[in-house]
């Protein structure tokens, strides 16, 4: 079989190795040239046509007639023009999760949502590592399938975090196992409008029979309409009100109700992960590998020892009684606000970068009382200073960059304020990844001098 990679980074160049190895004709493609990529993956390219995979570089439209699938990395938009020259020769057109998926003998336990993704699935790997050390996490998050797949026997397990960009290029894939954990507006520059947002993540249950399941939040409002419509086994979640089957936050407690004895896991003040936004994470977990069949024992253990992940609100240092968190991974205003919410203290809040096509209202209507200033990076700069001003909140300032503004913000801030990287934006105007953003802040952050921000 003829294969098309199209998208040359970590995801493409994973379905590239895996495609070849399993005896097909590879080409890969990328739009950029080769002067437009970094050393790695230049490299990466070279090593790639050395085991006899061609490569194919630039925008031209040159494109190959003897294509019998095309396998899109998930960065890359559906709308482009060598997708659509395909798509009218009736190419069969996936993405790289699905591709990978193909080949896997283990159960996969997938889980989505506009936020929390990245911490849930960390807390649920750490779960089932517990209780089975075969299992893997992939997908948007660590390694992409195509690097595991081959190795990943009838006996593992497969807990997958799953972007739409992953799930609107699905066929087969079926999760033994699908949480859903919100839906707020997001990626509305690729899909277009929320409903196809929302039907892109949707996908994630549509394989499947009534012996797969299925958790959904009960307190988010488009997934609530879900409930009863699935035909899947459903299990529900809430951080407000008991539920008949699943699992619930009550009186600070996380209560498993999975087989109907209202069971307590543990309480909240016993956890390291601060905020609703990660007792829902928590419960989703529990709810994940209860459904599985884990031990309680197990999970409350690996609840009680799970500290967060990286780049979500993150703690990173204190100088001069001034504590900075990075919240880099808060790509959206609905990551943005667990942020506000969470923080101890008055904020000197770092925000802004891509245009997504978002409006920010519910976000600064949460400024009042709680951030001293507002310090603003990349696109969006203009966009959300209008907004601030339809609320009154006049206290922001544009800066070149994310350097010059965590400095401006650590030498304004006042005794016992934080400074906050909260952008409610993607990175990719200014930053490779929110990872290469979130890392440049806690640099900075632990180069600043005590005392520097005049003795405080």
């Amino acid at each position: 079989m003829s294969i098309l990679i199209i998208g040359c980074a970590r995801s493409g160049l994973a379905a590239a190795k895996l495609a070849s190895s399993t005896c097909n004709k590879v080409t890969i493609y990328d739009d950029k040239s080769i002067d437009k990529l970094d050393e790695k993956t230049a490299k990466a390219l070279k090593e790639l046509e050395n085991i006899g995979i061609k490569v194919q570089l630039g925008n031209n439209e040159n494109y190959m007639t003897d294509i019998d699938k095309v396998i899109v990395s998930p960065g890359v938009p559906l709308d482009i023009p060598i997708i659509n020259f395909y798509n009218k020769k009736g190419v069969e057109i996936i993405g790289e999760f699905e591709f990978a998926s193909t080949f896997c003998k283990a159960p996969i336990i997938g889980i989505t949502g506009t936020n929390g993704k990245t911490t849930t699935t960390s807390l649920v790997g750490e779960i089932f590592k517990a209780y089975n050390p075969k299992t893997y996490v992939v997908g948007n998050i660590g390694r992409a399938f195509s690097e595991e797949v081959l190795d990943i026997s009838e006996d593992s397990i497969v807990i997958a975090e799953l972007s739409s960009f992953q799930l609107e290029t699905i066929k087969s894939l079926t999760c033994k196992i699908s949480a859903l954990l919100n839906i707020t507006p997001d990626h509305l520059n690729r899909h277009g409008t929320m409903e196809n947002y929302m039907a892109a993540k949707y996908r994630i249950f549509e394989n499947g029979d009534e012996n797969t399941k299925v958790i959904l939040n009960q307190e988010d409002i488009e997934l609530a309409k879900l409930i009863g419509k699935t035909n899947k086994e459903e299990l529900l979640f809430s951080s407000k009100k008991n539920v008949a089957k699943g699992a619930y936050l009550k009186d600070g407690a996380l209560i498993d109700n999975t087989i109907g004895d209202n069971f307590t896991i543990c309480n909240v003040n016993e956890l390291r992960i601060l905020g609703v936004h990660n007792y829902e994470n928590a419960l989703v977990a529990l709810l994940i590998a209860r459904a599985y069949g884990v031990p309680r024992e197990i999970i409350r253990k690996v609840l009680l020892e799970f500290s967060g992940v990286e780049h979500r609100i993150e703690y990173v240092t204190t100088v001069s009684n001034i504590k900075f968190y990075n919240d880099s991974k808060a790509t959206n205003v609905g990551a943005a606000i667990p942020g506000l919410l969470a923080m101890p203290s008055k904020i000197r809040l770092i925000g802004g970068g891509l245009d997504k096509h978002l409006e920010f209202d519910e976000w600064i209507e949460l400024f009042d009382g709680r951030v001293s200033k507002l310090y603003l990076i990349g696109e969006t700069t203009n966009q959300i200073i209008d907004t601030c001003n339809k609320y009154e909140f006049t206290n922001y300032e544009a800066y070149e960059t994310l350097e010059a503004a965590t400095r401006a913000a650590y030498n304004e801030a006042q005794k016992d304020e934080c400074v906050l990287l909260s952008p409610a934006c993607a990175s990719w105007d200014m930053f490779p990844s929110y990872e290469v953003r979130g890392k440049l802040f806690k640099q900075i952050a632990l180069s600043l001098k005590e005392g520097a921000n005049n003795e405080k």
